[in-house]
């Protein structure tokens, strides 16, 4: 066995009590001063004896010296060189051991403080929220829980890596909240089913997973349904969001765990493909989720009993029904002819739960002829710059006047599988754009033939990275726009709110963010989870979903009562539920049933239906 020297050990030993935390040092200063009395004293008792003095006085007055580190007067010990200079070096002992007491103390005040500063009690709430991840830049998902709590009392857990101090300083500046609505920040290891205990998960009313890669989301949800599973606890809703459909947990565990989780890929690839046809969906989108405005409620309204869906469409004022909440399933825009029980509750579209009224019938002038014949969509063309393993979805979502896509910077297998999915559906030729758009020249030789441009995010890339490049490939594109007198539209994906935000502008540039929108839909799912196969549905690639729609393309043109164009919309099969007026207008939701509105044919309408 390897033998250390008598300094090595001691050295060895010093760092491990120094380790210890502050009441180490202090039981190590204790001892180091009770050793340097006892030596002065036995120093003093030895030197100046005499048969008046004892060991125990001696004691007393090193003692003395050492705590009050007080210089002894020439006269002390009657001037004996051998009784001052020990005392004297008493006194500059107690100095020393005085000063390093204090700083131990105070040190250990500081990090005590600053320990409660992380705040690592336990969360003693009932009902509340937990958000688990916090990232600065991305406080859409705290907005909307904050807009959905309206006056109740509410509190919301927020749960992140980043210190305590820091997060609540960010929410401060950035979120703003009522008086009844509390957030609580904890810097905790939201990984670590232990860490996230003291975050009171079974007693809480949701627990949603902040926006961020898939990764991340599917480690914090096993941490999650860890807690959960131990507690036994039903009740507790867990909401997340993943883009691949890969990490989607199995059906019968997310079951178990009541864990629901939404996959964004294909839902932002929908919004991106009718958005860069249709400049205003995205935003439609955004306050058709959000907690502002008008939003899906299940109700009970009296009367209906006896009534078709097609008659409470005309009938209801302050609110759109929209479709049947089911004992299993929510059924969206459902036959015109569907007769309601009394029992029913109906999926409304209304700005407050108790607002719709069921008004009187009323007589509507008769359905104008179809002009399905002589109006059409006109033909576009859609430039498609990157997306990789996403630009499928876009393609098969694009709408049906879309005749030509032009492709860029995609690698050759992406291309290969583009032009066969071009081939299955039959709706348009695909083309590819040769040459690098990194050359100015390039870029504005492919803006000269763009109406429609698209900017995809590359998935493969990390947020930050692809959010960057995006950003440079919209700022030249606006440039060359502006100088060249260009009039295309251009639709860009962002993988994160804090990036959009560096490049917003009034130029009409339509947005997808897929952080921002995952939020939406978290918030929406912890609120009302009855609703989520309506959610699913609206967000799907099957069913019904949201569109613009001209209005002349279902004869609402013209000067027409709301009564009249929900029922114009209806015979189409679409459910009318507001209209953006002129050109990139703000969307105008759930306008009263008596109120008359003058549509150009061009005027878009907000519709739900099948397409």
């Amino acid at each position: 066995m390897k033998k250390h020297s008598l300094k090595k050990r001691f050295l060895y030993w010093f760092d491990n009590r120094m380790a210890e935390g502050s009441f180490a040092l202090i039981r190590l200063l204790a001892v180091v001063t009770l050793v340097v009395i006892l030596l002065i004293a036995f120093l003093v008792f030895r030197l100046t004896y005499s048969e008046e003095s004892s060991f125990l006085s001696s004691f007393w007055e090193s003692l003395s010296t050492v705590i009050n580190a007080w210089m002894p007067a020439f006269e002390d010990g009657d001037g004996s060189l051998a009784y001052l200079i020990p005392m004297s070096l008493a006194a500059i002992a107690g100095l020393f051991i005085t000063s390093v007491l204090i700083g131990i103390v105070s040190s250990g005040i500081e990090e005590k403080i600053t320990d409660l500063k992380r705040g690592h009690s336990e969360i003693l709430e009932e009902d509340h929220i937990v958000v688990l991840g916090f990232y600065p830049g991305e406080y859409t998902l705290l907005q909307q829980l904050v807009l959905a709590a309206d006056d109740n009392p509410c509190c919301i857990v927020v749960a992140g890596d980043m210190e305590q101090e820091e997060m609540q300083q960010y929410i401060r500046d950035n979120v703003q909240h009522p008086k009844n609505v509390r957030i609580i920040c904890r810097t905790v290891d939201i990984f670590d089913p232990a860490a996230l205990e003291r975050c009171s998960l079974d007693s809480c009313r949701s627990v949603i997973i902040s926006p961020t890669d898939d990764f991340t989301t599917t480690k914090a949800l096993l941490a999650v349904s860890t807690i959960i599973n131990d507690s036994d606890e039903r009740r507790v809703r867990v909401g997340a969001i993943v883009s691949k459909s890969e990490y989607r947990f199995p059906p019968s565990i997310a079951a178990r765990h009541n864990v629901t989780t939404l996959q964004t890929n294909e839902t932002l690839a929908k919004i991106i493909a009718h958005s860069c046809t249709q400049p205003g969906l995205s935003e439609t989108f955004r306050e058709l989720f959000n907690f502002e405005g008008s939003e899906l409620y299940s109700i009970s309204l009296p009367g209906i009993e006896g009534l078709t869906f097609r008659e409470l469409m005309l009938r209801t004022d302050k609110g759109v029904p929209v479709g049947i909440i089911g004992k299993k399933n929510v059924i969206l825009n459902p036959s015109p002819d569907t007769v309601f029980t009394e029992d029913d509750r109906i999926l409304m579209f209304t700005e407050e739960k108790d607002s719709p009224i069921l008004t009187e019938s009323r007589e509507l002038p008769a359905l104008p002829e179809s002009r399905e014949g002589e109006l059409k969509e006109s033909e576009v063309r859609v430039t498609i710059i990157g997306g990789g393993s996403s630009l499928d979805t876009v393609l098969r979502e694009l709408p049906d006047n879309v005749h030509e896509v032009v492709i860029c910077n995609v690698d050759d297998e992406f291309y290969e599988a583009a032009l066969e999915t071009g081939e299955e559906l039959g709706r348009f030729r695909i083309s590819r754009f040769q040459g690098s758009l990194k050359r100015q020249k390039m870029l504005q030789k492919l803006a000269e033939i763009s109406e429609h441009i698209v900017i995809l995010s590359d998935p493969d890339e990390d947020e930050d990275t692809a959010d960057m490049d995006n950003i440079f490939m919209l700022l030249n594109l606006r440039d060359i726009r502006m100088r060249c007198g260009f009039e295309y539209n251009i639709t860009a994906e962002m993988r994160r709110e804090s990036n959009q935000n560096l490049v917003v502008t009034d130029d009409g540039t339509d947005f997808v963010v897929a952080s921002n929108m995952s939020s939406l839909f978290l918030a929406q799912l912890s609120e009302s989870p009855e609703l989520i196969d309506a959610f699913r549905e609206l967000l799907s690639n099957e069913g019904n979903e949201v569109f613009l729609k001209e209005a002349a393309l279902l004869s609402c043109s013209g000067e027409r009562s709301v009564a009249e164009i929900r029922r114009n919309a209806l015979a189409y099969g679409y459910i009318f539920l507001g209209y953006i007026p002129g050109e990139r207008g703000e969307s105008i939701f759930n306008p009263p049933l008596d109120a008359v509105l003058q549509l150009n044919d061009e005027d878009q309408l907000i519709v739900i239906g099948e397409d």
